[in-house]
Order: structure tokens, then sequence, then C-alpha cells
């Protein structure tokens, strides 16, 4: 069966007009082209130190993924959570997280070694193994400083089934220098996901962000950058003198006189001043009008908000317009959108990193009610704060006066409330230690129906009891 070649077009065509793909118009030789922008690393520094919005579109994702860290659940004890995010923000992890995305979304790739001391980065990792205060931190190399292995790929079936194996850093390197990093030691963030013969043609890795958004990025400066040559323009001035070609062409005092006058003239125009001229010249002046630059701009800048998925008011710190708008929504859709980033990008390699914090800070492994989740993003105003401590403290007491958890634990639960509300953050260790750890019998269990019996603090054998008083 022989099969010849079919050319498919737009739906819909006139081609007495020259309507629709195909029809005979100047659309027809429209097309798009690879720009293989990520494989230029020179060109991505160059924008990312000089163009601002490159800045902001690279640092902005990066820095909202990690501002307000996680909140940690299912511990035994809250004060080991507080020293798990002691120990993060002691060996500066947001830190290197940040930076790490930042170059995976600039460069389209880059990795984080986990350092653990005594341990040969070129091995598998075994999390079991790590000893106490043996993590060291985070050590970020973009792509440009590793080398993937392409013919060896990760064969255990798992999310990094298909990726390189080990990463090979280059000479030049400020750290780990010549040496093989094993996949299970680094946290990898790529840019934009390629599908599979472009990712093989970038050695594995993604794309870089700004790739997709350089178009409209060079019609936004072209446009910023026009507006502002135009200032120059917005008030000229043409003075016209009878016979100026001939004064010109024959130099000499005619000449000399003519510069003298003109410089008379911008010497003494001003409020004040008055212009001489011979009664035959004529001075005029220009005005541009610049209406309609403004809508031109915010429309380049809408296309740059939605090609890097930024809202403007997050993008330009620029107030949004029009009635009733507050930006409120466009910001709960942003914010909705990082949350999914965190979840897809952040959550497998943070878990594999808070594992090894527990055994290298708690000297123990985390229990298998252990979870965690990103804090939001969405600042909330000190009514709505009070508002929810009020909930959470009626809550909690209720729960108390049920019979459901003990003092101790309901003091517990206020003080992680804290990291809400502001408030409870007073609460001690030695106030939970000193409260009582027995679940109280429900209120409605009590003899006289009503209220259990008031306790009160005594001491026996120098430690502190409660005996109901009579």
């Amino acid at each position: 069966m022989k099969f010849s070649n079919i050319f498919t077009a737009d739906g819909f065509q006139n081609f007495a007009a020259r309507l629709g793909l195909g029809a005979g118009s100047q659309n027809d030789q429209s097309s798009y082209a690879f720009d293989f922008l990520s494989r230029d690393r020179l060109k991505l520094e160059a924008m990312y130190r000089s163009s601002w919005i490159v800045g902001q579109v690279v640092d902005v994702v990066a820095e909202d993924m990690t501002r307000e860290g996680i909140n940690i659940r299912g511990l035994e004890d809250p004060k080991d959570a507080e020293l798990i995010q002691s120990k993060l923000d002691e060996l500066e992890i947001w830190n290197e997280i940040t930076n790490v995305i930042k170059w995976g979304r600039l460069y389209g790739g880059a990795i984080a070694v986990m350092l653990i001391d005594g341990q040969n980065v070129s091995t598998p990792l075994n999390i079991d193994s790590v000893g106490k205060d043996s993590f060291k931190g985070l050590m970020v190399l973009d792509r440009w400083l590793v080398q993937p292995t392409l013919q060896d790929l990760v064969s255990e079936y798992g999310p990094d089934f298909g990726k390189p194996k080990y990463y090979d850093v280059i000479a030049d390197s400020l750290g780990l220098s010549n040496q093989r990093i094993h996949y299970s030691r680094v946290i990898r963030f790529d840019g934009v996901d390629l599908p599979y013969w472009q990712r093989v043609a970038e050695n594995l890795w993604g794309q870089s962000v700004i790739e997709r958004l350089l178009d409209r990025l060079i019609a936004f400066d072209s446009t910023t950058t026009g507006i502002a040559q135009l200032v120059y323009k917005a008030h000229l001035r043409t003075y016209k003198v009878k016979g100026l070609r001939s004064i010109i062409a024959a130099g000499g005092k005619a000449l000399e006189g003519l510069v003298k006058q003109i410089e008379h003239i911008r010497l003494w125009q001003s409020n004040e001043g008055m212009t001489l001229m011979d009664s035959e010249d004529e001075f005029q002046t220009h005005t541009y009008s610049f209406a309609g630059l403004d809508a031109v701009l915010l429309q380049f800048g809408q296309q740059l908000s939605g090609a890097s998925q930024i809202p403007l008011v997050r993008l330009f710190g620029q107030s949004p317009s029009g009635m009733n708008a507050t930006g409120e929504s466009d910001l709960s859709n942003y914010y909705d959108n990082i949350n999914q980033q965190q979840e897809r990008r952040m959550r497998t390699g943070l878990g594999k990193l808070l594992r090894i914090v527990s055994l290298s800070t708690l000297g123990k492994p985390l229990p298998n009610s252990f979870t965690f989740d990103f804090a939001s993003l969405w600042q909330i105003d000190d009514v709505q704060k009070a508002d929810i401590a009020t909930k959470v403290t009626d809550a909690v007491c209720k729960a108390e006066e049920q019979g459901l958890i003990s003092t101790q634990a309901a003091m517990k639960e206020l003080r992680q409330s804290s990291e809400i509300t502001g408030i409870y953050s007073n609460i001690t260790d030695a106030d939970i230690e000193a409260a009582d750890d027995e679940v109280p019998k429900p209120r409605e269990n009590y003899d006289d129906g009503e209220n259990p019996p008031h306790t009160e603090p005594s001491k026996k054998g120098g430690e502190e009891v409660r005996t109901a008083a009579a």
C-alpha cells in the first residue's frame, strides 16, 4: 500500500479572502523553532545578573517554596520537632534548598548533595547507618558542575528509575572535586520537565524556565526601552531661519552670529525669560503624547506573568487595577500552585532528608506516625489569629474535660498551636512535665453529675501530687 503526504490546515479557510492556514496568506509562513537557550550557560548567567525580571522569575518561586518551611506532626515529644527545626536552621538547610531550586530553574537542573561525616559519597546511602551528629548539611551543585553517567542509569524500580546512577563532579567545583556521587545521596531539582528525546538531548536534565518566556521578555524590554527613549523627544522645539542653508554654507561671521543667537535664546528661554528673534524667523514647540503606551506595556507584563505563572502583584510588586480588585484571588491561585510544586518536587527528597536529620540530631528514627506538611504562605492578621486561638483553646479544653486527653497532652497541643496563633509559645517543658499526665474522668462520670472535684497540689515524698479537696 502506498501512502502519500497529507497536508492538514486550520478547520476554517476562505481562499478568496486568504483566511485560515493554507489559504495563501502571510500567516502560512508562521512556524516555531528550537531556541536551546538552556545550553547557553553564559547567556543565562548574563540575563540573571542584568535583568531584574529574570531574577524575579528564577528567585520568587524558589523563595516562596521554602519561605515558611514545614509543620512537623506525629512525633512522640513536641520537643523533638523543635530540635529538628532548630537543626535545619543551624545547618541553613532551607537556604540550600532555595539555592538548588533557583539553579534548577535557571539552568534546567541542579542537585543538593547530603553531606554525612565518615561516609563515601560514591556508595549507596544506607539511612540506618547515619550516626549521631554525622549530618553536616547540603552542598548545591548545578548541572554545569556535574556530569551525569548517561550510560549507567538506575535500574531499580522506583521514582529514580531511568535517571543517572552517578554524578561526576568536574575538577573546578568548589567542593567534592573529581568525586563520583551516588544518586541516593542527592536531592535533584529540574527546571521544566521535557519529553523523552528532548531530555536525552539535554543530558537527562530539564529545561530552563527562561527559555519559554524569552520572546515575551524581549518584547517587554524592547517596549520599556522604546518608551524610555521617547522621553528624550517628549518636548521638541524647532526654529526656522530664513536663508539658513546660505548662512551655513558661507560660514564665518554669519554662522558665528547665528550660533550666538541660538545660545542666547537657550539662555533666556525660561518661565520669566523672553525669546528674541528676527521678524521673519519662526519658533515652534512640539509635544509628544504618551497616551496608550501604558496599556501596551501592561499587556506585555501580563504575558510575562502568564508565561512565568507568577501574578503581577508578586512578579512586579504592582497593585492590581480595576473595580474591587485586591489581588487576593491571584495570590490564592499562585499559592495553590506553589503548594502543588512543593508536593510534587520537594516531598520525596525532603522526607528522606528529615529521616537523616532525625537520626543525626535525635539519635533515633522517625516514628511511623510521623508526617509533615508545608506551612501555608497565606499570612493571617492578628484578629484572625486571635479567633483561631480561641477556637483551638475551646476545643483542647473541651477534649480534656471529656476525658479524651490529659492535661499534659492539652498543654502540648496548645504550645504546638503557637506556630499559627503566636500565643502559648511560653509553655515550657517544665510546665508540661509538672502537669498531670493521666487522662481525667469525663465530667458526666463524676458523682455530683456536674463538675469534677477540685484538686489542690500537695507534696508527698518530695514530689508534687494531686489530692481531691473535701
